[in-house]
C-alpha cells in the first residue's frame, strides 16, 4: 500500500499571531472565494491549453465536477476539473443504511410556534465519527425541491479511518464550536478550528479527521444556491467579509488500496458502497467549484455610531438567495465581539417577531441578549412570528447601565436565518437537551407603563 500526497499544511496562527504579511496562500492555502484556481501536487500534473487532453500527464483521468448546470450564466457558472488516479464512478453499489439521528424527511413533526432552545449535544461514550455522530434539529424545503435547508448538530468521537462521506443534498458549512475539523477532501486539505468555518460543496467526497480527539459543531446544509458573499449596497466596496480571506485546498492526493466504504446522502436518506481505495486521489485540479475555510475573526463588523441597534442582517457573513431579491434561503450571520457606542439606545437586540425563522448557536461567551441558558454548543429556534428578544435580567441591566462605550469581548453567536419555516424534527423535540422552561427567561419582564409621558 503506497500513500502520496502534497505536504501537510502546517497550522494556522492564532488570529492575530501571524507573522507580518503572513497571508493565507503563504500557510499552504489559495486565497479567494470563487476565483479560478488551479494547483497540482506533482508538476506538470494539470494538462496545459485544455481541459480533457487524449492522454493526460501522469495517466491520469480528467473528470469534471459541476456544480450548476452547464447552461448557468458566467458569472454564476461553478466547476472544476479534476485529473485522478481513478474516476469517481468506481465504486460498488449502494444500498440503504442506517439513518441514526439523521432525518430523512424534514416536515415529519407538526412545527410548534414556541420558541427552542437546547442544551449541547453530549460526546458519544461509544467510538462515534462524523456521519454517525450527525443529530437533524430542524429543516425547511429538501433536495427534490432545491430549496430550503437543514440543521444539524455533530458530536464526534473518533476519525473516520476507511469511510468517506458526500452530500448529494446541499453544500455543507460546518461551525465548529468545540475540537479542530481536519478536513481531507478531493481537492485537497483544509482545517477548520472554532472561531473559524468550512463550506464543503455538493457532492465533494471528504473524510473528516479529529486532531483533538473529539468534535462538536454545528451544520448547515443548504438545498439551495450556493453560498455567496451578501451585496453590499450602500456600505460600498468594502466592508463584512472580504472575498481574499476565504481559503480553498492545494492539491493534494492518496494513492491508497484497500476495503474502504463510500457514503452518499441521496434524497435525504444515506446510502452506502464498498470501494477499494481511497477517493481522495485527485492529483491536480482547476476551477472555481471547491472547499473552502474563513476566519471569522476577519469579519469586519459594522455597527451604529449614533443612536439604534442595526438589524441583524448587517452581520451577514454569506447568503444562499432564493429566486426573490433580499429573500435569502438561507443567511449565515455571525455576532462577534464589536464595540457598542449607540447613543439614548437599548443596546441588546430588541423584541421583535419575524418572517424570517432563525436557528441560532453559540460558540464561545455568551450572548448579550441573553443572561443565562444559553450556552456555547446549545441552541435555539425561533420561528416565524414567534415573538423573543433579551431575556429579563438582560433588559433590566441593559435599561439602567450608563451608556459609555463598551467593548463586547469572548463572545462568538451565529444564526442561520432563512424564508422557510424551519421545522424542529421529532428528536430535536424529544431530545433530552431540550429546555422545557426556555419561556421563563421572559416571564420576569415587568409591567413599566406609567400613563404618563
Amino acid at each position: 500500500m503506497a500513500v502520496l500526497r502534497s505536504d501537510p499544511l502546517p497550522s494556522p496562527a492564532p488570529r492575530g499571531q501571524e507573522a507580518p504579511g503572513t497571508s493565507g496562500a503563504e500557510r499552504g492555502y489559495l486565497s479567494g472565494l470563487g476565483n479560478e484556481h488551479a494547483t497540482e501536487a506533482l508538476p506538470g500534473a494539470l494538462p496545459v491549453g485544455q481541459n480533457s487532453p487524449q492522454r493526460p500527464p501522469y495517466g491520469l483521468y480528467a473528470e469534471q465536477l459541476s456544480g450548476t448546470a452547464f447552461t448557468m450564466p458566467r458569472a454564476g457558472n461553478r466547476r472544476s476539473w479534476l485529473y485522478r488516479i481513478r474516476p469517481a464512478v468506481l465504486h460498488g453499489a449502494f444500498e440503504p443504511m442506517a439513518q441514526g439521528q439523521l432525518a430523512a424527511g424534514l416536515e415529519e413533526a407538526p412545527a410548534p410556534p414556541s420558541q427552542l432552545r437546547w442544551d449541547p449535544l453530549p460526546i458519544p461514550e461509544s467510538p462515534t465519527d462524523f456521519v454517525d455522530g450527525l443529530v437533524t434539529f430542524a429543516g425547511c424545503g429538501g433536495p427534490d425541491r432545491q430549496a430550503g435547508a437543514a440543521v444539524h448538530l455533530y458530536a464526534a468521537s473518533r476519525s473516520m479511518a476507511d469511510r468517506f462521506f458526500y452530500d448529494a443534498d446541499g453544500e455543507l458549512l460546518l461551525v465548529p464550536w468545540q475540537g479542530r475539523l481536519a478536513l481531507a477532501t478531493e481537492l485537497g486539505r483544509i482545517e477548520a478550528r472554532p472561531g473559524e468555518i468550512a463550506v464543503i460543496p455538493r457532492g465533494v467526497r471528504f473524510r473528516v479527521e479529529l486532531p483533538d480527539g473529539s468534535a462538536r459543531g454545528y451544520v448547515c446544509e443548504s438545498f439551495g444556491a450556493f453560498f455567496r458573499l451578501p451585496d453590499l449596497g450602500p456600505l460600498g466596496a468594502n466592508g463584512l467579509a472580504s472575498p481574499r480571506d476565504f481559503l480553498a485546498p492545494r492539491a493534494a492526493f492518496e494513492d491508497r488500496e484497500g476495503d474502504c466504504e463510500l457514503i452518499a446522502k441521496f434524497m435525504g436518506r444515506l446510502w452506502r458502497a464498498p470501494i477499494d481505495h481511497s477517493p481522495l486521489d485527485v492529483v491536480a485540479w482547476h476551477g472555481n467549484y471547491a472547499p473552502y475555510k474563513y476566519d471569522l475573526a476577519r469579519f469586519n463588523t459594522m455597527n451604529s455610531v449614533s443612536f439604534d441597534h442595526p438589524d441583524p442582517s448587517i452581520f451577514t457573513v454569506l447568503t444562499s438567495p432564493s429566486e426573490i431579491r433580499g429573500l435569502a434561503n438561507v443567511d449565515f450571520v455571525i455576532f462577534p465581539p464589536r464595540w457598542q457606542v449607540a447613543e439614548h439606545t437599548f443596546r441588546p437586540p430588541w423584541f421583535h417577531r419575524n418572517v424570517m425563522s432563525e436557528y441560532m448557536g453559540l460558540v464561545r461567551g455568551a450572548y448579550d441578549a441573553k443572561a443565562e441558558g444559553f450556552v456555547p454548543g446549545g441552541g435555539s429556534l425561533h420561528g416565524c412570528m414567534s415573538g423573543h428578544g433579551p431575556d429579563a435580567a438582560t433588559f433590566e441591566q441593559a435599561s439602567q447601565v450608563p451608556l459609555v462605550p463598551r467593548k463586547l469581548d469572548d463572545t462568538l453567536a451565529f444564526m442561520f436565518e432563512s424564508r422557510f419555516v424551519l421545522r424542529p424534527t421529532r428528536a430535536a423535540l424529544a431530545s433530552p437537551q431540550l429546555q422545557r422552561d426556555y419561556a421563563a427567561c421572559w416571564r420576569g419582564l415587568r409591567k413599566h407603563f406609567t400613563g404618563r409621558p
